[in-house]
């Protein structure tokens, strides 16, 4: 891992939970987390206006950035909660003279209000994205200022919720609901004239950097002048542009031959960037902020896909993101780090963040230990069929919050592509549906917003737009000869896709009909398989119990994986073995990616138990994937 200076310092009152900065990427000195204690209401009929809660006291307390669900926001209450209240005084630091006091939110499930001195000062609708209220005009430096927050999360109501259950139990794959807070809440001093989020696109065989720098009005007589440094803070190069002509000013930093270092896999090499606004009157800094940034490439050659020139075989591993006592919130930010680094000792060398947009410290944290990923949004269920999407059908908020996310996360090096959609059900040759719109949406929306990333339109089954980076499909064949006969037909242009894949246990019409647009030879992998359930403890009382059958099924309730149980660990061992060689075998395959990084709730499928406690031998599945694969060995 790189040492680095990029890690700002924390900002908040001793001992409040997640203190760290949660934008490492975009940084300014005056900021303040406001994680902690909040007071707090349940509003199961989201009636709360019409009862008073906006003006009178809230009955209780919770632990912000913690979901009321989960057991370390103090409340645990996992019953439906159509809304919920919180409140909290405080007070704009009175050195914040001359600066814009700017409330953010890093995410709030699902529809969200702001008010601050009962003044409404944001709105937002999505569960997985940032938002921010700006409260000037309402307080300044060294006021005290209410704020007030409703978050309404009706279980009736369409949504993406990724694999939030959208009935009471967790039951199959859907999990433990989300409410309300769920990262960190935190204060900025802003400048009356700002810079925005950045976008910064490498090109590495110009050896250069082109930085787009937002802002929130023109600077007539202003500068903009941005710095490359070293990790160790040596200067690599700086260059300015004036302002006065366009709203999102532009440059491009060359990079010298001699300070030329690639970000890869595990070896993270990463630049130091100041970006500052200045005034042309006297050169005095209108704002400043702190970022990183990094060389390097992606690309498409054939069905291959290829970083910094060259293949590079994935390796991946699938990460849900969800922890027993906090949910979908990383209960520490050192839990990021150990879920990387689990991943890492057992061989993977990147993760598919599944069904979630995951907290931005985890990318900062994959960038700084050259960990690949792939980021996707949280759509599970979204073909609105069926008893897992009767209310996550896809409308114009999906493309909205997907931009966001994407907006959020375009500078991460780690990230080598983008899944807007997973699993989706449309049939071919039928009508065209709102969920094809939003498929072509969301893939054209996404290739706008970064054209320097391959897109995978939707993963697993339906791939409806021909243009499609990556091609890709999901299989949970649990026997090693049969999966390696399914996945034969790569090398001639007939990938497995899904076409005859059972979805009758979830409601959806299949009677052979294609769900994909022909495979046009892009690059191609098995973007989910393996799923193999184990769990010693069961496993055991299920040989004891041997002579009945259903006590070994697959069925129960509050355990399950993919196919036939294993009945030891050597033969999970095996089996794990045997899926993984058909894939390293195929020289057509660039990746694949295991399903799943550890147990969640019912599912046994990890590599690690839900507590991230050991299941396996990892040293031995490490030297399963570690073979070179045969993709890596091409000479064409």
């Amino acid at each position: 891992m790189t040492t680095t200076a990029f890690e700002p310092q924390p900002s908040g009152a001793a001992g409040i939970p997640r203190p760290e900065h949660p934008r490492p990427q975009f940084v300014r000195e005056q900021w303040l987390n406001l994680n902690g204690t909040w007071d707090f209401e349940i509003d199961r009929s989201d009636s709360g206006i019409d009862r008073g809660l906006l003006e009178r006291p809230l009955s209780s307390t919770i632990t912000v950035p913690f979901a009321p669900e989960s057991e370390l926001s103090g409340v645990g209450d996992v019953d439906f909660l159509d809304a919920v209240w919180y409140r909290r005084r405080i007070t704009v630091p009175a050195e914040w003279q001359g600066l814009r006091p700017v409330l953010h939110f890093g995410a709030v499930d699902h529809d969200a209000t702001v008010w601050a001195d009962g003044v409404e000062v944001a709105r937002h609708r999505g569960g997985f994205t940032p938002f921010s209220a700006d409260l000037s005009g309402v307080a300044g430096p060294g006021d005290e200022v209410e704020i007030t927050v409703r978050a309404r999360d009706l279980h009736g109501e369409v949504q993406a919720r990724g694999k939030q259950a959208t009935w009471y139990a967790n039951t199959h794959c859907q999990y433990t609901r989300t409410t309300g807070i769920w990262q960190t809440v935190w204060l900025e001093g802003v400048p009356p004239v700002a810079l925005t989020r950045l976008q910064v696109t490498p090109n590495v065989a110009a050896r250069t950097l082109t930085v787009v720098a937002p802002l929130t009005r023109n600077v007539t007589a202003g500068a903009l002048r941005v710095r490359l440094t070293t990790p160790e803070g040596r200067p690599v190069a700086e260059e300015t542009v004036g302002t006065g002509y366009d709203l999102a000013p532009s440059l491009v930093l060359r990079v010298p031959e001699e300070d030329v270092r690639l970000w890869d896999v595990g070896d993270p090499q990463l630049y130091g960037l100041e970006v500052a606004l200045l005034s042309e009157a006297d050169g005095a800094e209108l704002d400043r902020v702190r970022s990183y940034t990094a060389l390097r490439s992606v690309s498409i050659d054939g069905n291959s896909f290829r970083l910094n020139g060259r293949r590079v075989f994935q390796r991946l591993i699938l990460d849900q993101g969800y922890w027993p006592e906090s949910l979908m919130t990383a209960p520490s930010d050192q839990a990021l780090v150990d879920d990387i680094e689990l991943s890492l000792a057992a061989g993977f060398n990147g993760a598919r963040l599944h069904q979630k947009v995951f907290e931005e410290r985890f990318l900062y944290h994959a960038d700084l230990r050259g960990y690949l990923v792939w980021a996707e949004f949280g759509d599970w269920g979204v073909s609105g069929q069926g008893p897992v999407g009767h209310n996550q059908k896809p409308d114009a908020s999906f493309v909205a919050q997907w931009m966001e996310a994407v907006r959020r996360d375009v500078n991460h090096p780690s990230i080598v592509g983008w899944c807007p959609l997973n699993e989706t059900h449309q049939v071919l040759h039928d009508r065209i549906t709102v969920l094809d719109d939003v498929t072509h949406a969301m893939f054209l929306a996404t290739k706008l917003a970064d054209p320097s990333r391959p897109v995978v339109d939707a993963s697993g089954y339906s791939h409806r737009v021909p243009e499609t980076d990556v091609y890709d499909s999901h299989s949970y064949e649990q026997d090693p000869e049969a999966f390696r006969r399914e996945q034969a037909g790569l090398a001639e242009g007939r990938p497995f896709v899904n076409r005859s894949r059972d979805l009758g246990d979830i409601g959806l019409p299949h009677g052979g009909r294609e769900f994909s647009v022909p495979y046009a030879g892009q690059p191609f992998f098995v973007s989910e398989y393996g799923g193999i359930w184990w769990n010693a403890r069961e496993a055991a009382e299920a040989e004891a119990q041997r002579a009945d059958r259903e006590a070994v099924g697959n069925d129960q309730a509050d355990s399950w994986g993919y196919g036939d149980r294993v009945r030891s660990e050597e033969e999970f061992y095996t089996r794990f073995e045997g899926l993984t060689d058909v894939l390293l075998d195929d020289p057509d395959m660039f990746g694949y990616c295991y399903t799943q990084l550890t147990d969640v709730f019912q599912e046994k499928n990890g590599v690690y138990g839900f507590d991230r406690g050991s299941k396996f031998d990892v040293e031995r599945l490490r030297r399963a994937q570690q073979r070179p694969a045969a993709y890596e060995q091409r000479t064409d």
